[in-house]
């Protein structure tokens, strides 16, 4: 069980129970608000000093008919004493506010876990629409479970009676109840939470008074109902994390704060050009908050338009940057190409998801990695680089920028649907400590043109138009290497495609060399990776190395080009296992790039990968059987 006892059943009476760490999951309909219970119970654990990583699962249908199992919406928090880079294989707590909820999460629920329901939702209707035969509260099939199936609905409207709610806004606060039962479990303090309603319903105060009201209902009712086996509850003591200041963040949060500090890292305007799409619109929605800041958003008409809008940005001298999910980008990539072959700083962000097509907008993949890395028409090499965690997003948003604005390049920064909503705590960094990298514009005319090059790095000078004496014209023609004229000539364009491509190239010399996350530099297997599988994977091998197997974790940032001892890496390990979230993209790079005996453990579930799933496969291919 996720959730491991620290003290012993000799606990005495009246004080909590110990724990580690646990896992929590609160699911419900799509509009029963569990996103909003979930993110709240994961503040308070992070106000108590937890270390947290939390996994929300959105349902794909907009609009999935009430009840059923195609609108079940989850969250799930992992908070503990121990520093976790994961949300959790399994909950050993599961708040399901209906049964399409039950039915939908039962499965991954730890075996003799906790069941918290509300039974008042449980009706014939409700367990029709959730393909139940039978009422599973009374018929033995949660036996093994410890299920505390509780009057939630009713108890909410008796809280909230006195504010004169209809009964549709009165079970609007049951999720609150449920929130004030959790807290009270786990030792949660409630008064972040209060002064967040407070703040979101401050032109509806009667309402902000019932939820109130619902979770301080929630909260005695744990204090006074003694629950069968609950005892006085449980308690997560704090982590020991490094000092300093920390707040939660999301992907999306920290990726918007790491691009605007990337442009002031820069000294450069930040213009960012979207187009709504799931799972990358939020990005847009936080920055379009900081004005104040200088960042200019502009939402366009469509995704060819945002890329472009972004290209314009970065030729008058600002840093473009643009967004989307897989499909998007497909849309935008005449027009990476076109920034391509002009040479302009175009920071590309890719928010993956499955597909392919519409697919399943809500759910996370790795599938576009192929797209970034050869995804357009012609040879249009460009910088790919992945953020592997929440918080990793801020630092890769700036190298984003710094090597986009440093090679006159498009970059293409990979991250998902699990990074951008997941959150975890996140060491806020002093900005004046950051290194800067302000760009240098070329202002002399003096045998100016603007594919002449910087001998070191080959990026093409930087010039603003309207900069006296240095007017000059860029395009997607093939421009001479001499003059930077239009040209038609095959020996220019075999010259022009090789200096592309050997810019791109060089950008390797500078990378930092490529590390290991753990375990040994040599030895029978690497677990390879890149993106969100991160965590899953580092994890799984300190389990299997605990276990004295000889495993190491070599993790991915700068994917094109890789660090130049990855080759030298690779090859100090007899076998390669490489986990995605798709059929195989990354090992099949490996392989033909280093000739390695890699192979893929491929998952396109949807789901994260988890711990146990990576530990697993780790010991079949050492042989090891446990």
């Amino acid at each position: 069980m996720e959730g491991s006892l620290r003290s012993s059943d000799k606990t005495p009476k009246n004080e909590r129970e110990t724990r580690d760490s646990v896992v929590i999951r609160f699911a419900g309909d799509s509009g029963d608000g569990m996103q909003l219970t979930g993110s709240q119970f994961g503040l308070s654990s992070a106000i108590v000093g937890n270390d947290l990583a939390t996994f929300p699962d959105y349902p794909a249908e907009i609009r999935a008919p009430a009840g059923t199992t195609f609108g079940v919406s989850a969250f799930q928090v992992h908070f503990s004493a121990q520093p976790i880079l994961t949300p959790g294989d399994e909950p050993e707590v599961l708040v399901a506010m209906n049964p399409a909820a039950l039915k939908v999460n039962l499965p991954d629920l730890d075996p003799g876990g906790m069941i918290v329901i509300d039974q008042d939702a449980f009706s014939q209707k409700n367990l029709r629409k959730a393909g139940y035969h039978t009422n599973p509260v009374e018929d033995q099939s949660l036996e093994g479970y410890r299920v505390f199936a509780l009057d939630m609905s009713r108890l909410t409207q008796e809280a909230v009676k006195p504010f004169g709610l209809s009964q549709k806004d009165s079970l609007r606060c049951k999720n609150m109840w449920a929130l004030g039962l959790m807290m009270w479990m786990y030792d949660r303090n409630r008064e972040p939470t209060i002064n967040w309603l407070q703040q979101k319903f401050a032109n509806h105060s009667k309402m902000a008074e019932a939820n109130i009201a619902a979770l301080n209902a929630g909260h005695a009712y744990g204090e006074t109902a003694e629950l069968q086996d609950l005892g006085q509850g449980y308690a997560v003591p704090p982590a020991e994390i490094a000092p300093g200041e920390y707040r939660a963040v999301t992907g999306s949060e920290a990726l918007a704060w790491g691009l605007a500090a990337g442009a002031h890292l820069a000294e450069l305007k930040l213009v960012f050009a979207s187009y709504p799409i799931t799972p990358a619109s939020n990005l847009l929605h936080i920055l379009a908050g900081l004005k104040a800041q200088g960042i200019v958003t502009f939402q366009a008409e469509d995704e060819i338009a945002a890329a472009c809008a972004a290209i314009g940005a970065s030729y008058a001298g600002s840093i473009g940057v643009t967004s989307s999910a897989g499909p998007g980008v497909a849309l935008k990539t005449e027009a990476i190409g076109l920034a391509v072959v002009a040479e302009l700083p175009l920071i590309v962000v890719n928010s993956q998801r499955s597909g392919p097509s519409t697919g399943m907008p809500t759910k996370a993949e790795q599938s576009d990695l192929f797209q970034a890395v050869h995804g357009r028409n012609a040879d249009t090499p460009l910088v790919v680089l992945a953020a592997h965690s929440p918080a990793n997003c801020f630092a890769m948003a700036i190298e984003a920028i710094r090597l986009g604005t440093k090679y006159m390049t498009p970059v293409i920064l990979l991250t998902d649907g699990y990074l951008a909503n997941a959150s975890q705590p996140w060491l806020i960094p002093d900005i004046e400590s950051l290194q800067t990298f302000p760009v240098e514009f070329h202002t002399d005319p003096n045998g100016f043109h603007p594919f002449m090059r910087n001998e070191e790095t080959l990026a093409r000078a930087w010039a603003i138009p309207g900069t006296p004496g240095l007017e000059h014209r860029i395009g997607g023609l093939e421009k001479d290497y001499s003059t930077s004229n239009i040209s038609y000539d095959p020996t220019n364009h075999q010259r022009m495609t090789e200096v592309r491509a050997a810019k791109i190239a060089g950008i390797a010399d500078e990378l930092p060399l490529q590390e290991i996350s753990s375990g040994s530099s040599e030895g029978p297997l690497a677990v390879v990776g890149w993106g969100s599988t991160y965590g899953a994977i580092e994890e799984a091998v300190h389990a299997v190395n605990e276990e004295g197997l000889k495993v190491a974790h070599i993790h991915i940032n700068h994917l094109n080009p890789m660090p130049k001892n990855m080759a030298t890496l690779l090859s100090g390990y007899k076998n390669i296992l490489v986990p995605e979230m798709n059929s195989g993209q990354l090992v099949k790079l490996l392989r033909s790039a280093y000739l390695v005996p890699a192979e893929g453990l491929n998952k396109v579930t949807g789901q994260p990968f988890k711990v146990k799933e990576i530990a697993s496969a780790i010991r079949a291919k050492l042989g090891n059987k446990k």
